[in-house]
């Protein structure tokens, strides 16, 4: 039986927060209860409270700020021999070092979380840390690796009956379906990732899923109106909740659903509007993405030919150096969708 979504980075005295508490409002909330946790000398609760600072800055693009909430939040477990409040300080560590692409960083973070969540007993801080290794390895491309534990996490998921996290189990292996070209499976996971966020209560988990479903019935049907209905109505709850990062790669989508549709001029615009916002929050891997569109987008709006092989050579250099293989394999491909030739610097290895 499943429950209403929650949010168990949401700890101690800020466990009364909604998933759906806009992150605006939790920052406020986690970083006054961790000022009444340090007068109170509480290392407990200034842990628990500075995961919370930790996520919200991270997910709001305050990447500097996030760094420093993570690491007071596990030196404050760490004092208290709390290994699953370490546990959680470190998935959030490894989901920042994601974020900046270090990949490597990020899948060792997560390994460390997994194995102090084991060790302190907290089984959903020793899911969610396998969780974010699992989506380290399918960011990075290594779909034959990850695929079966992201089916493993699901099933502990159900058998849990823990709604948000069979909602982010639901969407990983969807997208590996979907960029291993299974799509009617990789729909039929996103759909059912909108069913359980909607019936739990899961908006962010409900964004993500829309966007997967746009993508979808664009690629694969050329329904272009539906891929963008669907994207707009997912931008309401990005823009309510102030989940940027979502909302970037919202339009990164908006664009490459223009862009299959063969409307350049519109795509650039929104590849513009996401690379701006993913340079603002320090999204590595969401810039290189958005990049790849526009240059793509400008190409077929006449861009000189030996400029856009330039563009892609330096593309490809910048996906081996955050190490995104499907991504690196993307760039191979617009080479051939374009008519231009693969150097010898940019040809595969």
């Amino acid at each position: 039986m499943r429950e209403k979504a929650s949010a168990p980075e949401y700890q101690g005295a800020l466990a009364n927060l909604s998933v759906n508490t806009s992150l605006e409002d939790v920052l406020v909330q986690g970083v006054e209860q961790l000022r009444v946790a340090r007068e109170d000398g509480s290392l407990r609760e200034m842990a628990r409270c500075g995961l919370a600072v930790a996520e919200a800055h991270r997910r709001l693009g305050n990447l500097p700020e996030a760094d420093e909430a993570w690491k007071a939040s596990y030196r404050d477990a760490r004092a208290d021999g709390d290994f699953g409040a370490m546990a959680w300080a470190l998935w959030s560590g490894g989901n920042l070092a994601r974020q900046r692409g270090a990949l490597t960083l990020a899948f060792r973070l997560h390994k460390y979380a997994a194995e102090a969540g084991k060790r302190g007993g907290d089984a959903v801080a020793r899911g969610y840390s396998l969780a974010g290794m699992a989506e380290t390895g399918r960011i990075q491309g290594r779909y034959e690796e990850v695929e079966t534990l992201h089916e493993q996490l699901l099933s502990e998921a159900r058998q849990r009956g823990e709604a948000r996290h069979i909602v982010w189990c639901l969407e990983g292996l969807a997208q590996i379906r979907r960029n291993s070209g299974r799509y009617d499976s990789a729909l039929a996971l996103f759909e059912e990732a909108v069913a359980v966020s909607t019936e739990a209560d899961d908006r962010r988990g409900h964004a993500w899923a829309l966007r997967g479903v746009a993508d979808i019935v664009s690629a694969r049907d050329g329904d272009t109106a539906r891929a963008l209905d669907l994207l707009t109505e997912a931008e309401s709850t990005c823009r309510t909740m102030r989940l940027d990062s979502a909302l970037a790669y919202n339009h990164k989508m908006r664009g490459n659903v223009l862009y299959r549709a063969g409307r350049y001029s519109e795509a650039c615009d929104v590849y513009e509007q996401a690379l701006a916002e993913f340079r603002d929050m320090g999204e590595r891997r969401g810039e290189a993405l958005s990049r790849l569109g526009l240059v793509k987008s400008r190409a077929r709006l006449g861009r000189e030919r030996g400029q856009t092989a330039a563009d892609l050579d330096e593309l490809r250099t910048e996906m081996d150096s955050i190490g995104l293989r499907h991504a690196r394999a993307m760039v191979d491909r617009a080479h051939e969708e374009l008519g231009l030739a693969l150097t010898a610097a940019s040809g595969p290895q």
